[in-house]
């Protein structure tokens, strides 16, 4: 893949777009793109090309928009992808550029992804720092009337051109930032707490994390901040593009825990992660776990060991816990209006799905029940 970073990276797309053909549908989410003039810019370097364009695509993308997407590519011949905004357009335009080559619906791909042969390139324009999709094979959408959240795979749904400038990021909202930012510290800190030692990926998860926590507060004071918004735009892309996880075999325990929350509430998913990821740091610290926890306390939070391990551990998960606090992010449940309701459902779901029983620390349905319980 091509990935380009940095100030006016948009103006190579003409050139590595028409390697791919002349037809481009061209997505993107709520319309803020038309409001910050970025849409009319791509606009007009693309003037040479033939765009279709399919908007409104959520957060949480929905099985809905991937068909009719899919249903555009075939109808108009579509040559590639042009992703405009963050993780769920993205995401949708993955499972679109698969499903542009199977008959059924597309949900039937996220049943069983050994049905996807074949996919349309996608090249990205990146507009929030937050879930590293823009650099893997990965997309996540959901499907409401089943109350399901499932994530497809295969390299087939790399991005083939990525272009990330920071200065597309500076009118993300606050709320979005700060959710963006947890996102980011949820894919390093899932790589990070897992069996295996590997000293160098850990190194690079650490300084991964105090770049989120020395960055976010200042791209929140001042948006229009570049060296904030490109600190994080490259923590967000470096987070999930696998060096974090080289040597590991980790299970992302709070991200399908996360899954089902927004399957059934659609929720913003870094705010639903915010709330959970202490909770499961607690549940999870042990004397197995302590050591994990007290490098985790020193090397990203700056805090100094002493004699006693277990409150070294804790420190650290208070310190994550007044982090997300600080820069605006729920700390329970509750505050989503989420009841109990659901969660014996959600933890049966969670551990199916994402295979947590094999986690860092396995988790069973009654682990799961108990996150939640201590998220409310």
């Amino acid at each position: 893949m091509e990935h380009s970073f940095g100030s006016g990276q948009e103006s190579h797309l003409p050139a590595k777009l028409s390697a791919y053909g002349k037809k481009i549908l061209l997505t993107y989410g709520g319309g803020s793109i038309k409001k910050t003039g970025l849409y009319d810019k791509l606009m007009d370097l693309l003037k040479d090309f033939e765009i279709f364009e399919l908007g409104g695509i959520a957060p949480n993308p929905k099985i809905e928009s991937v068909n009719t997407g899919a249903a555009i590519c075939k109808k108009e011949g579509i040559d590639v992808i042009l992703a405009v905004g963050g993780g769920s357009t993205i995401d949708c335009s993955k499972a679109i550029a698969a499903a542009a080559y199977y008959d059924g619906d597309a949900w039937d791909l996220l049943l069983d992804m050994s049905k996807i042969t074949k996919a349309l390139p996608i090249a990205v324009v990146l507009t929030i720092a937050a879930t590293g999709s823009e650099m893997d094979s990965v997309a996540v959408i959901s499907n409401m009337r089943t109350n399901e959240k499932l994530p497809l795979y295969s390299p087939l749904i790399l991005p083939k051109v990525s272009v990330l400038n920071p200065e597309n990021t500076y009118t993300v909202p606050p709320f979005q930032t700060a959710a963006g930012s947890a996102d980011i510290m949820s894919h390093v800190i899932e790589n990070y707490f897992d069996r295996e030692q590997a000293f160098v990926p850990d190194a690079l998860n650490e300084g991964l994390l105090r770049a989120v926590i020395k960055y976010t507060p200042i791209a929140l004071k001042q948006p229009s901040s570049y060296e904030a918004r490109a600190q994080l735009m490259w923590a967000s892309t470096l987070a999930l593009n696998g060096l974090g996880s080289t040597g590991k075999t980790f299970a992302w325990s709070c991200h399908y825990i996360e899954h089902e929350l927004s399957a059934f509430y659609d929720i913003t998913h870094g705010a639903g992660l915010a709330v959970l990821t202490p909770k499961w740091m607690r549940h999870i610290l042990s004397e197995d776990t302590v050591d994990k926890f007290c490098d985790y306390a020193v090397n990203v939070w700056g805090l100094e060991r002493g004699n006693d391990k277990f409150t070294l551990a804790n420190q650290g998960i208070d310190a994550t816990e007044a982090f997300f606090k600080s820069i605006g992010l729920p700390s329970t449940l509750a505050e989503f209006g989420i009841d109990n309701t659901h969660f014996e459902l959600m933890a049966k779901n969670a551990v199916k799905i994402g295979g947590l029983r094999n986690a860092y620390v396995p988790l069973s349905e009654k682990d799961v029940v108990t996150i939640l319980q201590m998220s409310l």
